[in-house]
C-alpha cells in the first residue's frame, strides 16, 4: 500500500467506542431497513380473466402487434411503440427510456444518475425520484420507463455503472424497490433491467456469463426479487448469454427463476434488438423490442406449422393486457395524463444531489468555503461553466434547464468577490483531416462521409504523437455509426453527444466506419472529429496562472461515461489528473469538485485540500454543489461502491477471462466475493472503502445490542454527533459468516442501514429491525433459502472498512 493508502486507513481507525465523546472520521455511515409497501401501481378490478377475453377477440395479426414492438409512427422519441387494437379499445403502448430521466425528445426533469440517488443511501428519497420519473413519462405521453437499472457494479471500468446503485445487493433491492413504487404510482409502468448478468459494456451483445448458481441468487438476482416484490409491471431481458444459454431466450431464467422462484407476474420484454429466436416466445420472452425479426412472420409460420402453440401466443399477449389493465389504460375513459410539473422535478433533483454528494476528502476543514477563501476563487476546467448534467447512451435527458456552476458560486460569493475562470483542458475539436486516413474515407466538399448499411470504410490512421486522443461524429440519416480507432469501437447516434476516447502510441493505427448492425434502415453521413495531446493542452498554462492569483482553485473534474463502451482505465481523460497536479502545486488550497459516474484514480489527492464527489448531477447540480461548497447543506451521501487504488487490486484486476473475457465467455470468478466482500477477504485496503463518505461534524458510536426475534435481528446502538455543527450519519449494520455454512460465505455483509439526522452535541438511540432473509444463504444443493446459525457477529459503523462496535447473537 503505498503512503496515501497508509494515511487514509489510519484515519479510518481514529474511533473511540467508550462514551459519546468518541469521534470519528467525519462522516458516519447508515441507512434503516424499510418495508417496500404493497405492490406499486393502480389497484385495478381489471385481471388475467378480463385479459384472456380480450385476447380472445383479436386477430392473429392483432395479437403478433403486441409481441413484436416498432417505433412510433407520430415519434417524439420514444424508444419503442406498440399499435394497440384501436376496435377494441386498447390503446397504443409508448415506451421511453427512462434510467436518469425520460428521454422521449423533449425537455423532461435531468435527475442526478442512479448512482448518486443510492449514495443518499434514502429509499424514501428514491420513491420521490421514482416519482418524478412516472410523472413526466405520463405527462410526456409515455406508460413505460425502461428503468430501473439493477445490475451489480462488478467491473470498475464499466460504462454503466452510473445508471445502476451499487456494488452491494442490499442498497441495490431497497432503492430500486422504492423507485419501482414512486414510478408506478403516478400510473406509469417500470420495466426493470437487465435480466440478467449485463455488468459490462464490452462485447456485451455476445458474451457468456458464467455465474455460479450461489453468486447468481444471492448477488445479481436479489434486486430483481425486491423489484417484483413491489410490482414491477415488466422486466426487460439483456444482449449477452447466462451460463450459455441467450438470456431473452433461457427458459431457465426466465421461466424457472423468474416466473417461479421470483413469482413475476408481469410481461418480459427484450432488450433493443436482443431477441435470438422465435422459439424464445415459449421459453417465457413475451415481446420483442423494437423489431419483428423473430416474433412476427417467423413467428406466424411457426404457428401456422404448429411449431409453436397458439397456447404461446395468447399467454404473451394476455400478459401484457393485464398490465395494461392494470394500470387503467384500458378503463372508459382511460386515466387523464398529468400536466408536466418542472418546478417539483427540480426540487427532487436537487435533493437527490444534495444528499447523494460524497466528500471524499476535506483536510484542515477547508470546506465549508467561507471569508477570503469562499470570495476569491478561481474556477476551473470545462464542467465548472458548461455543466455536466449526465452520463451518455439511453440515459442521456434533455434537462429542462440546467445553470453553470460558475453563474451560481459567482453570486453565492457575493458582491464585491473575485471569481475567475479558465477552462484547462481544450475542447475545441477540429475536422479529422482527410489525408490523416489511409487511403482516405470518400468525403464531401465539408466532410461529410456516405455509409451505406453493411457498408465499412477501412483504413489506417496516421497518429501524430503518443498520447489521449478524443474523436468524435455527426451523424445525420436512419441509422447509427461504429467508428473504431486503434480497437476501440464507439457508436454514434444522430442528435446524441457521444466522444471516442483512446490512448494511441504514436503511428500507424487501423481505423474503420461503418453503421451498426441492427440500427441500419438507410444510408449515412458521418463528419469526424478529433481532440490531439497537444490540442488538449494548449489552455493548461492560464489555469495555473488563474489558480496563484486566487485564495482558493476549485477544479471541476469529469469523465463521458456511456452505454455501448467501458472505460479504458480509472484515470480521469484528457490529462485532467495533470491539470489538477499542476493547480495543486500552484496553489495549496485547491478543491477538486469530481463530476463522474464510477471510481475514479486520484494520483493527486494528496495535494488537494478536499474533494467533492458529485457523480452526473442532473438539472440542479450547480445549485446542490454551490450550497454543498458553502456549507448551506452538509454533505452525506456515502459510496455504494469501493474505490480501488488500481484496477490491479480489484476481483477482476490481472483476470482477463474475468473481465473482459476470453473467447466470448466471462467467468465471475470471485462468485459471492464481490465489492468489498472480495477486499475483506483477500485484505485489500482500497482508496475509498464500501460506505465512507464524510460530513462537516463528526459522529461517536457506542453500546450496542442485538437480539434474535421472531426470524429476524433486533439491533440497537447510541448515535452521538461529537462536533459542532448538525449532520446527517448513516450507520451501517454487518453481519458475520455463520459457523455452520460449508458454502462460501462474506467476511461481513450488510444487512441494514439507516439514515439519522442529529443536531450538533446530541445523540440518540439508533433502532433497526434486519430481516431474517438477510440471515440466508443459497443452497445449490436444495435449490433454496437456508438460514445460517450459530453465533454471528453483529458489526456496526460508519463504512465496511470502520465497524467499531461488535456483538455475537445465537442463531438458531
Amino acid at each position: 500500500m503505498n503512503a496515501l493508502g497508509r494515511f487514509l486507513h489510519g484515519r479510518a481507525k481514529r474511533v473511540v467506542t467508550v462514551a459519546c465523546a468518541a469521534v470519528l472520521l467525519p462522516g458516519a455511515v447508515a441507512y434503516a431497513v424499510t418495508e417496500s409497501g404493497s405492490p406499486g401501481g393502480p389497484q385495478s378490478s381489471f385481471g388475467p380473466e378480463r385479459a384472456r377475453a380480450l385476447v380472445a377477440e383479436m386477430t392473429l395479426d392483432e395479437k403478433l402487434s403486441f409481441v413484436s414492438g416498432t417505433t412510433d409512427p407520430n415519434s417524439v422519441g420514444e424508444a419503442g411503440f406498440m399499435p394497440g387494437v384501436p376496435r377494441l379499445q386498447i390503446p397504443p403502448l409508448r415506451i421511453t427510456d427512462g434510467p436518469a430521466g425520460v428521454r422521449i425528445g423533449k425537455p423532461a426533469t435531468a435527475l442526478p444518475v442512479p448512482v448518486a440517488l443510492a449514495s443518499s443511501f434514502n429509499d424514501g428519497l428514491a420513491k420521490q425520484y421514482g416519482s418524478v420519473l412516472g410523472a413526466d413519462a405520463r405527462a410526456l405521453g409515455a406508460d413505460v420507463v425502461l428503468g430501473p437499472m439493477m445490475n451489480a457494479i462488478r467491473v470498475p471500468l464499466g460504462g454503466r455503472n452510473f445508471e445502476t446503485f451499487s456494488e452491494d445487493p442490499l442498497v441495490t433491492s431497497h432503492i430500486a424497490a422504492a423507485e419501482v413504487s414512486g414510478i408506478q404510482s403516478r400510473g406509469a409502468m417500470a420495466s426493470v433491467k437487465h435480466f440478467a448478468g449485463n455488468n459490462q459494456e464490452q462485447d456485451r451483445y455476445s458474451v457468456d456469463a458464467r455465474i455460479d448458481d450461489q453468486a447468481l441468487h444471492e448477488i445479481e438476482l436479489k434486486p430483481f426479487k425486491a423489484a417484483v416484490d413491489a410490482g414491477a409491471a415488466s422486466v426487460l431481458c439483456s444482449y449477452n448469454k447466462v451460463n450459455g444459454e441467450q438470456a431473452c431466450g433461457s427458459s431457465s431464467l426466465l421461466t424457472d427463476i423468474l416466473r417461479q422462484q421470483l413469482g413475476f407476474q408481469g410481461w418480459v420484454m427484450s432488450d433493443w434488438y436482443a431477441t435470438q429466436s422465435t422459439d424464445s416466445l415459449v421459453k417465457g420472452l413475451d415481446q420483442e423490442m423494437p423489431d419483428s425479426k423473430f416474433l412476427g412472420r417467423a413467428l406466424k409460420s411457426a404457428l401456422d406449422s404448429g411449431t409453436i402453440p397458439m397456447s404461446a401466443l395468447d399467454t404473451a399477449v394476455t400478459r401484457i393486457v393485464t398490465q395494461m389493465g392494470r394500470f387503467g389504460l384500458l378503463d372508459s375513459p382511460p386515466p387523464a395524463r398529468p400536466a408536466q410539473d418542472p418546478a417539483a422535478g427540480a426540487r427532487v433533483a436537487q435533493q437527490v444531489a444534495e444528499q447523494g454528494a460524497v466528500l471524499l476528502r476535506n483536510e484542515g476543514g477547508t470546506l465549508p468555503l467561507s471569508g477570503a477563501a469562499g470570495q476569491n476563487l478561481a474556477l476551473i476546467g470545462p464542467t465548472a461553466k458548461v455543466p455536466k448534467v449526465g452520463g451518455k447512451g439511453s440515459s442521456l435527458v434533455t434537462p429542462a434547464h440546467a445553470s453553470s456552476p460558475l453563474d451560481t458560486i459567482t453570486a453565492r460569493a457575493g458582491k464585491g468577490a473575485q471569481v475567475s475562470y479558465s477552462q484547462g483542458i481544450s475542447e475545441d475539436y477540429a475536422a479529422l483531416p482527410a489525408a490523416q486516413v489511409s487511403p482516405q474515407f470518400p468525403a464531401a466538399a465539408d466532410g461529410a462521409i456516405t455509409v451505406a448499411p453493411k457498408q465499412v470504410h477501412q483504413g489506417t490512421l496516421d497518429v501524430p504523437e503518443t498520447g489521449d486522443y478524443r474523436f468524435t461524429a455527426d451523424v445525420t440519416g436512419p441509422g447509427v455509426a461504429l467508428l473504431t480507432v486503434g480497437g476501440r469501437a464507439k457508436a454514434f447516434i444522430p442528435g446524441t453527444p457521444a466522444t471516442l476516447r483512446v490512448h494511441l502510441e504514436a503511428g500507424k493505427v487501423p481505423v474503420t466506419l461503418g453503421q451498426l448492425d441492427g440500427f441500419a434502415n438507410g444510408d449515412i453521413t458521418t463528419k469526424l472529429k478529433w481532440l490531439t495531446p497537444t490540442q488538449a493542452h494548449q489552455k493548461f498554462g492560464e489555469a495555473v496562472a488563474a489558480a496563484k492569483k486566487a485564495k482558493t482553485a476549485v477544479v471541476f473534474a469529469y469523465d463521458d461515461e456511456s452505454e455501448g463502451i467501458d472505460r479504458e482505465s480509472l484515470s480521469l481523460p484528457d490529462y485532467q489528473s495533470e491539470l489538477i497536479s499542476a493547480v495543486a502545486d500552484a496553489n495549496p488550497n485547491t478543491v477538486v469538485v469530481l463530476n463522474t459516474g464510477s471510481s475514479v484514480a486520484m494520483p493527486w489527492l494528496g495535494k488537494t485540500k478536499a474533494v467533492l464527489d458529485m457523480w452526473y448531477p442532473g438539472e440542479q447540480g450547480a445549485e446542490a454543489t454551490t450550497r454543498l461548497l458553502y456549507g448551506d447543506v452538509a454533505p452525506s451521501g456515502r459510496l455504494t461502491q469501493t474505490f480501488p487504488m488500481s484496477v490491479d487490486q480489484t476481483p477482476v484486476g490481472g483476470k482477463p477471462e474475468a473481465y473482459p473475457g476470453k473467447d466470448g465467455t466471462v467467468q465471475y470468478s470471485e462468485g459471492i466475493q464481490t465489492g468489498y466482500r472480495w477486499y475483506d477477504k483477500n485484505g485489500v485496503r482500497p482508496l475509498f472503502p464500501f460506505g465512507y463518505g464524510l460530513t462537516y461534524t463528526k459522529f461517536g458510536y457506542r453500546d450496542l445490542t442485538a437480539a434474535w426475534r421472531n426470524g429476524g435481528l433486533d439491533v440497537e446502538f447510541t448515535l452521538c454527533n461529537t462536533g459542532s455543527a448538525a449532520g446527517e450519519e448513516v450507520p451501517q449494520v454487518y453481519l458475520g459468516a455463520s459457523p455452520d455454512v460449508k458454502a462460501p460465505q462474506a467476511t461481513k455483509a450488510l444487512a441494514g442501514y439507516q439514515r439519522v439526522k442529529l443536531a450538533a452535541g446530541a445523540s440518540t438511540r439508533v433502532k433497526m429491525h434486519i430481516d431474517g432473509a438477510e440471515l440466508t444463504y443459497w443452497d445449490t444443493s436444495t435449490k433454496s433459502w437456508r438460514v445460517g446459525t450459530g453465533d454471528r457477529s453483529v458489526l456496526v459503523g460508519p463504512s465496511a472498512a470502520v465497524t467499531p462496535l461488535s456483538h455475537s447473537v445465537r442463531i438458531s
